[in-house]
């Protein structure tokens, strides 16, 4: 079947940008007049002398190369006798085609003069814009996110920074409100001293101005590396940046050097630690509200375990829970990322190992993890329990670690060192003959973290860290027991409460009890 020349003018037309330079042209030209020539070698072998003409011409106007093109049909019978013209054709025609979508899309393989065109579309196509519209909706009031960009300015002040760029989903939901998506592109915040701005992409549209405390910058698809041009277009080039030595990639570090040319870069991250560690009122009220909706999850798993159900089945029941009472009492909010680690039998000999679908059995071990999420910020309940009843073995190492559960919460107070609380409790194990089956520390921070973002690692309850407990601090008391298979009373013993840090000693504002009297379930 022949193709017509309106066909070929066409779809030809439909790859072709509305203005090229002229050394351009001639470079299509060339492919044009090439594969053209070609043409009529195959359609009229004796049409040698047109080809050649047409080349020696070098008409590189677009409208006669497609008309001059469009005289020349050609059918499937010739193109099977001259297989080999065929092949080049196609090369040759591609080639040019090619060429044209590379230029109509913007990506020059040749050096471009000042004037030549970048796009090929007549619409605008920024690399960034601002998108705003809707109501604000933030976790906190204006001057809580106000209060904190102010001690990160005099952080800023004293490491002499002229800017800082945030990465990370934590501290970008400290200092603004917003937490991001990324699923594989980049997001920012720019801090400056007069200046709060988020970096976020296109495909959020005007979310990520409604759950931001300062301003908003979408960057673009259309060219690669349009978010350093907007983090740019705020930081300027030739400043001292601020950024996150323990989030910012290699890769991205060096797009950050190629595009903002910074005097030289300052690892912020521990001192945004440092900040976050220390709670303002209210936070403390925030996670006050979380540590009741783990609560609320943790009932419902408790009412949920009998024996024949699956792992899975119980933590749903847990987190549906949470879920809805998030909901309830945030009306507000975005609802994302809240879990449940529900683990029975061999299964709980990890803190953090996944649900299965493992059926409960009488007399098995249970580890019950609620993990409520709200506007970023965690919280956690962590109890064992049995279903039915507990061996004596069983029962000896699960009240051991309930012991030094209470004794460490005893602990935390006002000038006691992380250090120092988990040397006594430490040695409160050792007299039992249980520290070997410790498995890692006695608690951690809260706050704007989850399993995937945001670890507040100097206020863990580990050997190695020295920080002193301070009011206004949220820590937890976690002390687990992981006995091997195959020895009496085998699994893994954890309790979990959390504990606000006041001037004279420490608030549990965990709910759900701990122990046998009330964890011996699924009657």
């Amino acid at each position: 079947m022949a193709i017509r020349a309106d066909q070929w003018t066409s779809a030809l037309t439909d790859l072709t940008p509305p203005e090229l330079g002229s050394q351009y042209r001639h470079i299509v030209g060339f492919f044009m007049n090439v594969s053209i020539g070609i043409l009529h070698l195959n359609t009229n072998m004796h049409g040698g002398r047109k080809a050649f003409r047409f080349l020696r011409k070098r008409n590189t106007r677009y409208l006669a190369l497609i008309s001059c093109f469009g005289q020349y049909a050609f059918t499937g019978r010739r193109w099977r006798r001259h297989r080999m013209i065929a092949a080049l054709y196609l090369t040759i025609l591609n080639a040019g085609i090619l060429l044209f979508r590379l230029l109509g899309e913007g990506r020059y393989p040749f050096p471009l003069g000042p004037s030549a065109p970048r796009r090929r579309y007549s619409v605008d196509r920024p690399e960034f814009y601002r998108f705003h519209q809707g109501e604000r909706v933030l976790p906190f009031a204006a001057s809580e996110y106000d209060t904190r960009l102010a001690g990160l300015r005099l952080t800023m002040e004293e490491m002499g920074i002229d800017a800082c760029l945030f990465t990370s989903m934590h501290n970008i939901a400290y200092y603004s409100g917003f937490l991001y998506c990324a699923f594989g592109r980049p997001y920012g915040l720019v801090v400056t001293p007069t200046q709060s701005v988020t970096i976020s992409a296109g495909i959020d549209a005007a979310q990520p101005w409604r759950r931001s405390h300062g301003d908003s910058i979408t960057y673009t698809d259309w060219h690669r590396n349009n978010y350093w041009r907007a983090v740019r277009a705020v930081t300027g080039e030739g400043r001292t940046i601020g950024l996150e030595g323990d989030h910012l990639s290699l890769a991205q570090k060096a797009l950050l050097d190629a595009f903002l040319t910074p005097a030289r870069t300052l690892d912020v991250a521990p001192a945004t630690m440092r900040q976050r560690m220390h709670k303002s009122p209210a936070e403390i009220d925030l996670i006050r509200q979380g540590a009741q909706v783990a609560d609320v999850g943790g009932y419902a798993i408790k009412d949920a375990i009998k024996v024949g159900a699956r792992e899975i089945d119980v933590a749903m029941a847990g987190r549906d829970a949470m879920e809805l009472e998030i909901a309830k009492h945030f009306p507000d909010a975005e609802y994302r990322d809240s879990w449940v680690w529900f683990q029975s039998g061999i299964n709980t000999d990890g803190a953090h190992n996944p649900v299965t679908s493992r059926r409960l059995e009488v007399g098995d071990i249970l580890s019950l993890n609620t993990f409520p999420m709200i506007s970023g910020y965690y919280t956690a309940l962590e109890r064992t329990l049995f279903v039915q009843h507990v061996d004596k073995a069983s029962l000896k190492i699960w009240e051991a670690n309930v012991a030094a559960h209470e004794y460490g919460m005893s602990l935390l107070k006002p000038g006691m060192s992380c250090a120092s609380v988990t040397e006594k409790i430490n040695k409160f194990f050792e007299d039992r003959d249980l520290l070997h089956y410790r498995t890692f520390g006695y608690g951690h921070s809260f706050g704007v973290l989850s399993h995937y973002y945001g670890r507040e690692a100097g206020l863990e309850l580990r050997e190695d860290i020295n920080t002193v407990l301070e009011p206004g601090m949220v820590i937890s008391m976690e002390p687990m027991l992981t006995i091997p298979q195959g020895q009496p009373g085998a699994g893994g013993y954890r309790e979990h409460d959390i504990l606000v840090i006041t001037e004279t000693g420490n608030e549990n504002i965990t709910g759900y009890p701990f122990g046998p009297e009330f964890n011996i379930v699924g009657q």
